[in-house]
């Protein structure tokens, strides 16, 4: 009975939302195998793996539905602490792979821990937010939060992944301004987080144009925490025209690609700068996948994918706001700021309009740590979503 009464909370997903999963999905699969079907290694092979990583994802997506998210509660924590532990396991056993640790092999596959480790912050700082909502007034209730996302920021920033570790900062403020947490404080907060990026790319353009020697600004930008190849792509985002052989090649091909695919893109399987290899085979499947859409289905094509996303926030929001309690709206939007911070920052640094971060596409980019956390936050605002009304 109990069983019966479970299965028939799938008749009330989201069907728009589950819809717009599966188009992503599919899209992800068709430029997988676009963009790795000319070579004759494994990774032209890329595209089964993202369809076995899918399928199982998805069934954890629907197991997640089906489960009352408020028994998160006891294991949040668990999986917050699971996620540090393996975050620290990578720094000292980690495979490295293009200069970064940033993976644990396990039986032959790669796990990227930095993933489960959004997951598991999402589900933490929602434990720690909504209790905290009365307290928020006094500034340690919200330092605490801050500690909460500070923790695997630092870890994965050592292997380096500073894309990945500023992904916490928009989870973290968003969940707290629903939360309860005064707006002042995160506004400041906010100027105060903009104001440091601005002064990062200053130091980084500024000690050349004064002509300081190689030598002190290498010292200098280690004493800050910021690696040789963060500098290099900071610099290639303010001086385009920089090393367009070097640290400028990936950006400076993926705006060719993406300018070039026009209105209705030059078709399937035919962007030249993919097939010719101007955009990097190593980058296209993951990173740079919205280059080879843009190319091969152009505008028409690219607010297509856009407008899936698009669909699939707009749900995630409105779940939020359909939410029997506050811990269901958190933890919603706290899914969706880290959906929308992906899709914001890919596309724009495929396009020029940020650096180089390293950040993939959800549901489309190849990964399948980062398909599986993806399609388990989805399934949390599903799980949100089929208890609207308190059942």
């Amino acid at each position: 009975m109990r069983l019966g009464r479970r299965l028939s909370l799938l008749k009330r997903m989201s069907v728009w939302m589950t819809l717009a999963i599966a188009g992503l999905i599919v899209v992800g699969v068709l430029f997988i195998y676009s963009a790795c079907n000319l070579r004759e290694d494994q990774t032209a092979l890329l595209y089964r793996k993202q369809v076995f990583w899918a399928a199982f994802g998805l069934c954890g997506y629907f197991a997640l539905t089906l489960m009352d998210y408020r028994r998160l509660r006891d294991v949040g924590w668990w999986i917050y602490a699971m996620g540090i532990v393996l975050l620290i396991a990578v720094l000292f056993v980690g495979t490295r792979i293009y200069g970064a640790k940033r993976w644990l092999m396990f039986l032959g596959t790669g796990i990227q821990p930095s993933e489960v480790a959004k997951l598991g912050f999402i589900l933490a700082g929602t434990c720690l937010i909504v209790p905290s909502v009365e307290k928020f007034e006094r500034p340690p209730s919200m330092w605490w939060s801050f500690v909460l996302a500070g923790v695997p920021m630092a870890l994965i920033v050592q292997q380096p992944d500073l894309g990945s570790a500023l992904v916490f900062v928009p989870i973290l403020l968003v969940m707290l301004f629903v939360g309860g947490a005064p707006v002042r404080p995160l506004a400041a907060l906010i100027v105060s987080g903009i104001l440091v990026t601005l002064m990062v790319m200053a130091l980084v353009a500024v000690p050349a144009k004064l002509g300081v020697v190689p030598e002190k600004q290498d010292k200098f930008f280690r004493t800050i925490g910021l690696s040789a190849y963060q500098r290099d792509r900071i610099e290639v985002f303010l001086q385009p025209g920089k090393d367009p052989l070097g640290a400028g090649w990936n950006r400076r091909q993926s705006e060719i690609a993406v300018g070039s695919g026009g209105l209705a893109g030059k078709g399937y399987l035919r962007g030249t700068q993919n097939v010719l290899g101007y955009l990097p085979r190593t980058v296209a499947p993951t990173d740079f996948i919205f280059s080879v859409i843009a190319e091969e289905t152009g505008f028409i094509g690219s607010a297509v994918m856009l407008g899936l996303y698009g669909v699939l926030m707009l749900c995630g929001l409105y779940a939020a706001l359909e939410a029997p309690d506050r811990m269901g709206r958190v933890l919603c939007v706290g899914v969706v700021t880290m959906l929308f911070t992906h899709v914001f920052v890919n596309v724009a640094m495929t396009v020029g309009l940020m650096p180089i971060v390293g950040l993939p596409l959800p549901l489309i980019s190849y990964g399948g740590s980062f398909m599986i956390a993806t399609l388990l936050g989805l399934g949390l605002i599903q799980s949100v979503y089929v208890r609207r009304q308190g059942t």
